[in-house]
């Protein structure tokens, strides 16, 4: 039988595809991707038709084929498919790295771009060369034999670590359970919430009771409602301390040594390319120009946050002394009076707000804003060829012609990694035939499953993930660049990948856009003009304490990576330091932040978490404009689906911020979107 991730077709065939197939077909792609380097090497006069186009259709074929690998490693996570899936990571990290510091094929590029002919050249194509020559650099094509050797063999070596770090963390999550006979302990907790973990409970293959584990739809509501402090504090000590020396399961799943082989080998590799720090290597293919630059945007992003976030925590331990007596606010009370607080003062809560949000409602009124504001329709495919029964395909139109689709996995299970993601399944771009391949996205959340008859019901805070993630959805999806390594996300600064994502929030919070989202799950009535009002007087509660706490990540990450020295480098110290800055109040001594923080270790954030901060600077600001010209402002819509949303990373990102605002961006809209404008240090 042919193997189904050989065939190059429109959609993964996932009714066809077996894990056993898995590394026949990238033995198969690489060794094609091999041979087709070899016949290149001896080209004479290489052009785009001849080189470029060629090689961008073998590594593309290799992708269609990855993309499966790598997502069902994610969301149908099994221990047979991890030892694959290692085996894979080293072997394709060992292929890229040998392309990267392939000296014929860096001098094919750079006559590209010597010869008179480039100038004519578009500008998708131009960029791509650009930063082909770029990453030939940054990997090393320049270094002497045994350098290049070394360079290769901690690439390889770091994609084993990040990929056991990312296990470690998965197993760490799963790994702790606590199981109730009866609801006695779990006082405070929403119906919502109990039927969730009686579901647990019943999955575990238990007749009765309730079961908490560490997944965020369980963790969250325990921690913001259940008024069981001593539950609260427990609970809070195993997620705190995940992966780590400490805790319940304490060396179980230690991630302490691999980070310190991880920042060995970053810091090594950045000094055999020239580099003083990983953080100055990271900035090599960001928006930001310098470490300078970046730790003074975070700084002054903290002094204008720092004393506003401070007001707000004492005014939040005032209350709970005033409600409870409690003499010290410790971090597992935070989350549970910060509820109470937000009740007291504006009457809301995220709980009164789930049955509003029923998914299904949320994700067609979401349909219906991107299509208003970006000209396109979105419509379930007829045909579900999908890899999980909680899985739904959808397709994307524009004035009739269908030009992407994604698929769409909401819920929590078991053997899916955590949090919320988006991830390239087919990247557009026109082949040798002259036929486009149309874009296709995973899109991929982890909130609370239907339970019995109920749809899913989502917090409001949920209903802005899937915002968040549709928004990366559509930059890959909506792109018109048909050269592969900038189309769609690709070659799109890590800096600015954000800004999609964030820029589609705000329409979660746009009096214009609620009725679309809104129907509560039994009578289908919008979000009440009363719950919307006390619903948007509370959006800035507490936003300086969460600013200074994404301030905190991002110190921590950039700060690392340019201060690491050594295995002997007090990682944990930094980390307090940084707390000494920005935090309104410290963890425990046994917490133990990095060794879960997979964004920075086991995924692209190294040195590089600041981004978060920084595209949403480009965000709100973009948002802005729609703010002065109305929020469903077809022309606008389509000056942002023309200039950023189809440009992919074909364009220098300061320029294309500029051709759609009209002027260099402003931080100004953030910290007025944040409520902190104008707050002194």
């Amino acid at each position: 039988m042919s193997n189904p991730l050989l065939v190059n077709t429109a959609l993964p065939d996932f009714a066809a595809v077996d894990i056993a197939q898995f590394e026949p077909a990238i033995d198969s792609l690489l060794e094609e991707g091999r041979q087709l380097v070899k016949k290149l090497e001896g080209l004479e006069q290489p052009t785009w038709d001849n080189f470029v186009l060629p090689l961008e259709e073998v590594n593309d074929r290799l992708n269609n084929a990855w993309s499966v690998v790598s997502h069902f490693n994610g969301v149908l996570n099994s221990e047979a498919l991890r030892d694959i899936y290692q085996r894979l990571v080293a072997k394709l990290t060992t292929y890229q790295t040998e392309f990267g510091q392939n000296a014929s094929l860096y001098n094919a590029y750079q006559a590209i771009a010597d010869n008179e002919a480039f100038a004519d050249y578009s500008e998708a194509q131009r960029a791509c060369i650009e930063h082909a020559l770029r990453d030939f650099k940054l990997a090393g094509v320049a270094l002497p034999a045994a350098e290049k050797q070394r360079y290769a063999e901690i690439k390889k070596r770091l994609s084993e670590l990040s990929t056991r770090f990312s296990e470690n963390v998965l197993d760490a999550t799963q790994g702790w359970t606590k199981y109730f006979e009866s609801g006695q302990g779990l006082e405070g907790l929403p119906e919502s919430a109990m039927s969730l973990l009686a579901q647990q409970a019943r999955q575990r293959g238990k007749e009765q009771g309730y079961v908490i584990t560490l997944d965020i739809p369980c963790y969250l509501p325990v921690m913001t409602y259940c008024s069981n402090r001593a539950l609260r504090a427990e609970l809070y000590e195993a997620y705190a301390t995940r992966a780590s020396d400490q805790g319940p399961n304490e060396g179980k799943w230690d991630n302490s040594p691999l980070i310190t082989e991880i920042l060995q080998l970053r810091q090594e590799a950045a000094a055999l390319l020239g580099f003083d720090n990983y953080a100055e290597r990271s900035l090599a293919t960001k928006m930001a120009d310098n470490v300078a630059e970046v730790v003074a945007f975070l700084d002054d992003l903290a002094d204008k946050s720092v004393a506003m976030a401070k007001h707000e925590f004492a005014a939040l331990q005032d209350f709970a002394k005033e409600c409870d007596g409690l003499d010290a606010l410790e971090n597992w009370d935070v989350a549970y009076y910060a509820e109470q607080l937000k009740q007291r003062d504006f009457d809301i809560s995220q709980e009164a707000l789930k049955p509003y949000f029923p998914a299904p409602k949320v994700i067609a009124g979401m349909f219906e804003i991107v299509g208003r504001l970006f000209d396109i329709e979105v419509r379930a495919a007829a045909e579900q060829n999908v890899y999980h029964q909680d899985v739904v395909y959808y397709e994307i139109l524009r004035q009739g012609e269908l030009v992407a689709g994604f698929y769409l996995d909401m819920y929590a299970r078991k053997d899916k990694r955590g949090g919320a993601w988006m991830a390239d399944c087919r990247t557009r771009r026109r082949g040798t035939d002259g036929r486009h391949q149309l874009p296709v996205a995973f899109l991929t959340c982890n909130f609370t499953p239907p339970v019995g008859d109920q749809p899913s019901l989502l917090t409001h805070d949920e209903v802005t993930t899937l915002f968040h993630e549709f928004g990366h959805g559509l930059h890959h999806m909506l792109t018109k660049i048909d050269v592969a390594d900038v189309s769609g996300i690709a070659g799109v600064p890590w800096d600015v990948v954000e800004l999609p994502s964030q820029f589609l929030e705000n329409w979660c919070w746009q009096p214009e856009a609620i009725p679309l989202i809104s129907g509560h799950y039994e009578t289908g009535e919008p979000l009440p003009a009363a719950m919307l009002e006390k619903m948007l007087a509370a959006k800035h509660f507490q936003s300086a304490m969460q600013m200074v706490r994404q301030l905190e990540f991002a110190m921590f990450d950039f700060l690392l990576h340019r201060d690491f020295d050594g295995a002997d480098f007090d990682m944990l110290g930094l980390l307090d330091r940084v707390r000494d800055k920005v935090s309104v109040k410290k963890p425990p001594a046994y917490s133990r932040t990095p060794q879960s923080f997979g964004h920075i270790f086991a995924g692209g954030y190294a040195a590089g978490y600041y981004s978060y901060k920084w595209a949403e600077v480009l965000a709100a600001d973009a948002f802005s404009r729609f703010e002065e010209e109305g929020i469903f402002n077809s022309g606008v819509g389509a000056d942002f689906r023309r200039e950023i949303l189809e440009v992919g990373g074909s364009r220098d990102a300061h320029d294309m911020f500029v051709a759609f605002r009209g002027r260099a961006p402003s931080v100004d809209a953030l910290l007025r979107h944040s409520g902190i404008q104008g707050v002194a240090a």
